[in-house]
C-alpha cells in the first residue's frame, strides 16, 4: 500500500524521508525530539503529550520487579506512546548499559572496560558489543550509552575504571571494537540491521585529564572539574578515540560535565561546532549528560540557549522535559537560538533514527529474551575474565594451584560477593555488594575447581583455627585471599587516598600466618598502593572488576587457562606517583609499568 507521505515511504532516500518530515512538524514537535527524560520523570502519556524524543533510564531506572521480562512491557509503553503522537514518530530509548546491559537482573554482566584493556582483544571487546546489543534489544532498547573512550591519567578519578587505558592507542583501538560490536554486522557499519543498537562514545572531550581538586561544583573532588591542558595536549591525547569513532561511523557522541579553556564543555562551541562537527565533520547527533547543561549559568533560560548555541542537539534533561520544551520554545520564538540551529539539530537526530530503522522497527525484539544471561553470553564474560586478569606476582610458582591440594583456606567477602565483583554501574547506579543478580563468584568457581578430597575453608574474616594446623600456627600450604573495593560510580568513588584500607591489611595479616603460600587477588577499578605489604604475599592477582563470571579467576587460578594480561595502567609504588604526570617525573621507577604481567 502506497504510503501516504514521504518520510513514511521506506524506498526513499533517508535524507527526503528527513526533509518531509520536518516539512510536517510544528516548532514545539520538533524541539520535543531535541528532548530526552528519565523514565522516572515522565509517564507514557506525557511522551504522547509534549511528543518527546527520547527517554533514558538512569541508573536504577528500573521496573519493579526487576525482570527482562517487566523491563521490556515497560519499555515498550513509552516506544507506543510515540507513536500515538500526530506523526508517529518513534522514540529512541537509551540505557547505560556499560558493562553488558548491567541494568536488567539476569543479564551477563562483563568485566568494565579497565579490565578488558588489560586483555588488549579487541576482537573479543568487540563481540561482547555484539552481546551487548542483543540483550539491550531484548528489552525494547536501541540505543547504550557507551563506549566511554575516556583516557584517565588520575587513578585518583571515581570512573577510571570505565577507561580503557590511560594510553591513547589503546583505548582508540578498544574503543572503536567496542562500538563496532554495538553497531556493525559482518565487518561493516549496519545501523539498520534489526540486531544492532546505536552507541553513544563519551565524555567529550578530556573527561580524563581533569585535574585533581577542580570540581568546584559539588562535593566531588576530580570528576567533571577542568582539563588544564593547552590545546595541542588536548587533541594529541584525549582527541584520538573520537577520530577513531568517526572513522568506524559513530553517529551519537555524550558531551562531557568538564570544563576546558575556561568554558563548560557544554557551552563550548569551538569544540562542538567548529572542531567536533565542521573539522572532524561528525554527522550524528550530540547528547548532552545527565542534567549537565544546568551548571552553565545559574538562569536556566541562558543555559538552554547557550548549550543549543554551543552544538548540544538532544539535551538528557532529564527531569522536567515540560521545561526544557518551554524554554527552548521561548527562545527560538524570541531570537535567542536562530531557527536553522533547531532544524540542524532535529535533522542529525531524526536522521539517525531513520539509520536505526525506528520509522520501520519502533521496538525491540523480544524473541531475544532467551538469549539474555544466557550460557552462551556467560562464556564469553567468562573469557573475559581470564583474560583481563593480570598475575603481578608468583614467587616460587605458586600459581597455578593441583586441583589436589588437601585444605585451601578462602577469606575475603569478596570471594563470594556478585556485587562486589560488578562494581558500580551494576543494577543500581553506584552498585552494591550482596546477591544483585545471578552469576557466579569466585568461591564458587574454586569449590568447582578443586578435586572431590580437597577440603575448601571460607571465612569472610579470615579467622581460622589453627586447631588443625599443619604446623604451629599454619592451617594450609595455600590460602586465598580476595580483596575489594567497595562499589562506587562517577564522582562518588573520588578517592584521595589509594592505599589499602586498615581492614584489608589486617584480614591479609590474619591469614598470611595461617599458610605457607599466600594468594591475593584485588578487586579493584584501579591500581591500588600495596608496595608496603607485597613482600608478604607469594603470588598477587589484578582482577579488577569482573562482573558476573567469578569462575573465569579460578579457572586461571588452576591453570585451566593461562595469565595473558597486561596492565593498561601504571601501577605506582606510592601516592607520591599519583598522577600519572606525578609518576613520569618521580625518581623512582612504578612498582610495575604499564604493560607489565607474568604469564
Amino acid at each position: 500500500m502506497e504510503k501516504e507521505h514521504t518520510y513514511q515511504d521506506t524506498r526513499a532516500p533517508i535524507a527526503e524521508r528527513v526533509r518531509d518530515l520536518m516539512a510536517h512538524m510544528t516548532l514545539v514537535e520538533k524541539i520535543g525530539q531535541m528532548a530526552q527524560v528519565e523514565n522516572r520523570s515522565i509517564t507514557p502519556a506525557e511522551v504522547t503529550q509534549h511528543a518527546i524524543g527520547s527517554v533514558l533510564s538512569g541508573g536504577g531506572g528500573n521496573p519493579e520487579p526487576n525482570t527482562p521480562e517487566n523491563w521490556a512491557a515497560m519499555v515498550r509503553g513509552y516506544e507506543e506512546a510515540a507513536l500515538q503522537t500526530r506523526l508517529g514518530i518513534p522514540l529512541l530509548y537509551g540505557a547505560d548499559a556499560v558493562h553488558g546491559h548491567s541494568n536488567v537482573k539476569g543479564s551477563v554482566v562483563f568485566p568494565h572496560n579497565i579490565g578488558l584493556g588489560a586483555s588488549r582483544d579487541a576482537s573479543l571487546v568487540e563481540r561482547i558489543g555484539r552481546i551487548t546489543a542483543l540483550e539491550a534489544l531484548a528489552t525494547g532498547i536501541h540505543w547504550t550509552f557507551a563506549p566511554a573512550v575516556s583516557i584517565p591519567q588520575d587513578i585518583r578519578w571515581g570512573r577510571t575504571y570505565e577507561g580503557f587505558g590511560e594510553d591513547t592507542d589503546l583505548v582508540s583501538r578498544l574503543g572503536m571494537a567496542q562500538l563496532q560490536g554495538l553497531q556493525n554486522r559482518d565487518g561493516v557499519p549496519d545501523l539498520g540491521h534489526p540486531r544492532t543498537v546505536l552507541a553513544s562514545v563519551k565524555h567529550f572531550v578530556g573527561d580524563g585529564g581533569t585535574t585533581w581538586g577542580s570540581n568546584t561544583t559539588n562535593d566531588w573532588i576530580i570528576d567533571q572539574g577542568v582539563t588544564e591542558l593547552d590545546e595541542a595536549t588536548l587533541r594529541a591525547v584525549h582527541l584520538p578515540p573520537y577520530v577513531a569513532a568517526l572513522e568506524a561511523g559513530a553517529r551519537n557522541i555524550m558531551v562531557s560535565h568538564s570544563s576546558w579553556g575556561g568554558l563548560r564543555m557544554h557551552a563550548h562551541k569551538y569544540l562542538l561546532t567548529d572542531v567536533l562537527k565542521a573539522e572532524l565533520g561528525f554527522p550524528g547527533f550530540l547528547v548532552s549528560d545527565w542534567g549537565s547543561i544546568d551548571a552553565i549559568a545559574p538562569d536556566y533560560q541562558t543555559a538552554v540557549v547557550t548549550s543549543i548555541n554551543a552544538g548540544v542537539d538532544m539535551v538528557m534533561v532529564p527531569y522536567d522535559g515540560h521545561r526544557f520544551i518551554t524554554h527552548l520554545t521561548q527562545a527560538a520564538e524570541n531570537g535567542d537560538v536562530p531557527l536553522d540551529r533547531i532544524e540542524d539539530a532535529v535533522r542529525r537526530v531524526l536522521t539517525v533514527k531513520f539509520e536505526l530503522g525506528l520509522f520501520e522497527r519502533p521496538f525491540g525484539d523480544e524473541s531475544l529474551l532467551p538469549l539474555l544471561g544466557s550460557e552462551a553470553h556467560r562464556a564469553v564474560a567468562r573469557e573475559a575474565v581470564r583474560k583481563s586478569l593480570v598475575l603481578l606476582k608468583n614467587d616460587g610458582g605458586t600459581l597455578p594451584l593441583s586441583r589436589n591440594i588437601p585444605v585451601l583456606l578462602v577469606a575475603g567477602q569478596a570471594a563470594d560477593d556478585i556485587g562486589l565483583q560488578c562494581g558500580g554501574w551494576t543494577i543500581a547506579w553506584q552498585g552494591s555488594s550482596g546477591d544483585v543478580t545471578p552469576g557466579t563468584t569466585v568461591l564458587a568457581g574454586i569449590r568447582s575447581a578443586v578435586s572431590e578430597n580437597t577440603v575448601v575453608r571460607y571465612d569472610p574474616a579470615g579467622k581460622f583455627d589453627a586447631a588443625e594446623s599443619l604446623g604451629a600456627e599454619v592451617v594450609s600450604d595455600v590460602a586465598i585471599v580476595v580483596l575489594a573495593e567497595e562499589p562506587y560510580a562517577e564522582g562518588e568513588g573520588d578517592r584521595a587516598d589509594l592505599n589499602l584500607r586498615d581492614g584489608d591489611v589486617a584480614l591479609v595479616e590474619r591469614v598470611r600466618c595461617r599458610c605457607r603460600k599466600l594468594v591475593v587477588i584485588l578487586m579493584s577499578g584501579r591500581p591500588l598502593i600495596v608496595t608496603e605489604h607485597l613482600p608478604q604475599w607469594d603470588a598477587f592477582v589484578a582482577a579488577w572488576l569482573p562482573g558476573t563470571e567469578g569462575d573465569g579467576i579460578a579457572q586461571a587460578l588452576f591453570g585451566e587457562t593461562p595469565f595473558s594480561g597486561k596492565l593498561s595502567f601504571t601501577w605506582p609504588r606510592s601516592m607520591d606517583q599519583v598522577p600519572l604526570s606525578a609518576l613520569r617525573a618521580s625518581e623512582e621507577a612504578p612498582l610495575f609499568p604499564f604493560g607489565y604481567g607474568l604469564t
